[in-house]
């Protein structure tokens, strides 16, 4: 495959031609019945524990990090790298999130009474 090269001036003239207003005005739905159309499964709606930030769920609770890093059984710095980014949560640490943002108080006391 042969290399192409373009200057900064060709690619900023070459942009993609696209309808903003159109683009602005295409709803969920719309989007829900294209895919259904194309026989594409529909994407999932995600439901608000599924981008819920443990930083979110920890001041809702009004914990510190090293307060939340220890009622979860995790080390601080993992919670500080979920918090900021760094890394990405798991599946089974998601869950276990989505556990207590649902329900902290048996959430905290289960993990609380496991550890006595």
């Amino acid at each position: 495959m042969a290399m192409v090269r373009k200057s900064l001036k060709a690619i900023k003239a070459a942009r993609p031609k696209m309808d903003r207003a159109k683009i602005a005005a295409t709803s969920e739905s719309d989007i829900r019945r294209h895919m259904r159309e194309d026989d594409e499964p529909p994407a999932r709606t995600p439901r608000i524990e599924d981008v819920i930030t443990p930083q979110v769920i920890r001041k809702r609770l009004d914990m510190t990090q090293e307060e939340f890093a220890e009622a979860l059984r995790i080390p601080v710095a993992t919670l500080r790298n979920w918090e900021q980014g760094r890394n990405a949560i798991d599946p089974a640490a998601r869950s276990l999130l989505m556990v207590v943002a649902r329900n902290p108080k048996a959430a905290l006391a289960a993990l609380a009474a496991d550890a006595a």
